[in-house]
């Protein structure tokens, strides 16, 4: 995907896209935390094999042989039982293989990017089509604009509403749902998602719905995202203004690598760029080289309300710690993001939610595990409300956090660690390996899952145990 004259490795930040460096940082503060450096945390290790128990007790209920599904976005679209992958598969009947794959990538980018916290009260039904105001413009009919325009001139359009927009019959049995469940949480991201590309929300070909385009993502704004997440007052999603922001950044990010790019490459500004680039020269990919490229081609996604800038770059999912060290991973170290910590949670999803299309489309991706866990609200509220994590303070609890303070920083951290503390103890449990059970889908489906469980049993509505103001595009 790089040429020598830009690899990732002479790039300024390339020290914070590391797995390795994700898990020297974090390890950093967690040691700090050990030595009582912390104003905002301890920790409890005594209290790890009970919630190990809990965990690989979940897993056996729901997965009693044990084959976990694979993680990423790609089980969510049949969630509660519906078939929607095989609809996405008819509809995509009878293009080539090149086609299908690009239509696959396309859709996991803007699904992976969706999946922050959605908050407690949002939930998706599946039973509503798709708005027409989630419809890029081109899907309205042009004379009915027109006429619109004029309505609005006169001062008639607020009391005399305009005719509905005409879509095209692709379009129209798109955004039909079969199925009529009621889903919340990633599952409800990740559906919602689906049905919205069906309809074709972020093509800029009225012809070709089943596509994701630089020019329609970079026109996402809040009313586009209200209209495909169903939110409204009664129905809020936690951070839903930041998401229309990503998508739109995701457009202009999409234009600007196309400027990059050889005219007669014959690419397209989509996110699909990313599978076309990858595999031009090569047929195996590590996964934390997909991580580094994925965080340097898309870096500027991430730039938005909890931005964090380092040496002047955007640079994610990154938060600054007082312990964080400059540490790299064995006994390298890099001085100039020292005091950084890199998390990455939303790009670490993409990876292993890009691994199902990447692999169906001949690239394999090797060494998962590198990848750290993700420290998202479901897994590091499991380890506030299993005890592990202590706060020191009753206030911890009851102020509002940003993502960039150092306590959130610093939990987050924490998350990661014992999150491979956490795996192994539950593998041993179920007397399985890490092939047999790999950390992301331990986490996804054992881990997240407990998380949730719990704090619906502590807390009404089952909130995380710390109040976290996110834009979506980190947390």
């Amino acid at each position: 995907m790089t040429d020598e004259t830009d690899a990732p490795s002479r790039h300024p930040l390339a020290a914070l896209w590391a797995p390795q460096t994700i898990r020297a940082r974090c390890a950093n503060v967690l040691r700090s935390v050990e030595n009582g450096a912390s104003a905002h945390f301890k920790l409890d290790r005594s209290r790890l094999p009970a919630a190990a128990e809990r965990v690989a007790a979940e897993l056996l209920r729901s997965y009693p042989d044990l084959q976990l599904p694979s993680a990423g976005c790609w089980p969510l679209f049949d969630a509660g039982g519906v078939p929607r992958l095989a609809e996405l598969a008819q509809a995509l009947a009878g293009r080539s293989a090149a086609q299908t794959v690009q239509a696959q990538v396309d859709l996991t980018v803007v699904t992976a990017l969706m999946a922050g916290h959605a908050g407690e009260a949002w939930c998706y039904s599946e039973a509503t089509a798709v708005a027409r105001q989630a419809l890029p413009a081109h899907r309205q009919d042009r004379n009915d604009l027109l006429a619109q325009l004029d309505q609005a001139a006169a001062g008639r359009l607020a009391a005399e509403p305009a005719a509905e927009p005409a879509v095209s019959q692709a379009v129209s049995q798109a955004a039909a749902p079969p199925g009529g469940a009621s889903l919340q949480g990633r599952e409800g991201l990740a559906v919602a998602t689906l049905r919205a590309f069906m309809a074709g929300a972020f093509s800029a070909h009225p012809d070709d719905p089943l596509r994701a385009d630089a020019k329609a993502l970079a026109l996402i704004d809040p009313a586009a995202m209200r209209a495909i997440f169903q939110a409204r007052p009664s129905n809020p999603l936690l951070g839903l203004e930041g998401r229309a922001a990503m998508l739109a950044r995701l457009g202009q990010t999409l234009l600007a690598l196309m400027a990059h790019t050889s005219a007669s490459s014959g690419l397209s500004a989509r996110p699909c760029l990313l599978y076309e680039r990858l595999s031009a020269n090569t047929n195996t990919l590590t996964a934390s080289a997909l991580l580094q490229d994925v965080l340097r081609s898309l870096g500027p996604v991430w730039d938005g309300v909890n931005r964090s800038r380092v040496l002047g770059l955007p640079a994610g999912d990154v938060g600054a710690h007082l312990w964080a060290g400059a540490g790299t991973g064995g006994n390298q170290q890099d001085a100039a993001t020292g005091g950084y910590v890199p998390l990455h949670q939303l790009a670490q999803g993409l990876c292993l939610s890009l691994v199902q299309p990447l692999q169906t489309a001949g690239l394999a991706i090797t060494g998962l595990d590198a990848l750290s866990g993700l420290p998202g609200p479901a897994s590091a509220g499991f380890f506030i409300d299993a005890g592990v994590i202590v706060p020191r303070q009753a206030s911890t609890c009851t102020r509002t956090w940003k993502t960039a303070d150092e306590g959130v920083v610093e939990w987050r951290a924490l998350t990661v660690v014992l999150l491979d503390e956490l795996a192994t103890l539950v593998r041993r449990l179920l007397d399985k390996t890490a092939l047999q059970c790999p950390l992301a889908s331990l986490q996804q489906w054992g881990i997240d899952v407990t998380g949730r469980a719990l704090a619906a049993e502590l807390r009404p509505g089952g909130a995380a145990p710390l109040k976290v103001e996110s834009d979506g595009s980190v947390f």
